[in-house]
């Protein structure tokens, strides 16, 4: 049987939502402050076939996985968030791909896998532009990072209040990420699990 494409999952996950969670799910979609924004009248009175097809057109396979899971967590579904991720990562994973084992070498391994040589700078720091402008399921980030003590509440609770994605991100860079090595590999950590696809493609970059 042929793998499922990243819309399939998606919406496959839509598809399993009661009426009620559909719509509260096409209610956060629309209420989104981060950019791209999706307007109403791409999803509202549209069942979740063209709901999947509008995201992933207006997100592209790379990036609108990780806002079904955000939104799917954000309205009380986190059940059908983790088996999308789990769906997902299947539709990823390829021959030889090693995105999810754990690099050897202790905490700086990460950064050795990702750009593949010890003497690189780190992933997070390369790839600091792209990652500021693209990533889009920060409000789970910022959670694993208070979690992880990466983040104290007061500045958690500071980078919560930025209006945009790419606001809360240039504050993580000019705050905690700046700290060291160890802060950037827990981050490093937590972009594989829920940005999956952007580190995916970010790692093809020269």
């Amino acid at each position: 049987m042929a793998p499922k494409t990243v819309k399939k999952a998606i919406s496959d996950a839509l598809e399993d939502l009661s009426k009620e969670d559909l719509e509260k799910f096409r209610a956060e979609l629309l209420d989104r402050r981060e950019e791209p924004r999706v307007r109403r009248n791409r999803v509202e009175g549209k069942g979740y076939l063209q709901i999947a097809d509008v995201l992933v057109t207006h997100f592209t396979e790379d990036r609108a996985p990780s806002v079904v899971v955000e939104i799917l967590r954000e309205i009380g579904c986190s059940s059908d968030a983790a088996s999308l991720e789990k769906e997902i990562g299947a539709v990823s994973s390829k021959p030889g791909s090693s995105d999810t084992a754990t690099p050897s070498g202790g905490k700086t391994g990460v950064e050795t896998t990702a750009d593949g040589g010890c003497t690189g700078k780190h992933f997070v720091d390369k790839h600091r532009t792209k990652l500021i402008e693209r990533v889009s399921n920060i409000g789970i980030i910022l959670d694993e990072l208070l979690e992880q003590d990466v983040l104290q509440q007061e500045m958690y609770d500071k980078i919560r209040l930025l209006p945009t994605c790419q606001e809360k991100m240039r504050e993580l860079y000019s705050g905690p990420l700046k700290a060291g090595g160890v802060c950037k590999d827990k981050f490093y950590n937590i972009l594989l699990q829920k940005e999956r696809f952007l580190v995916d493609e970010l790692k093809k970059m020269k």
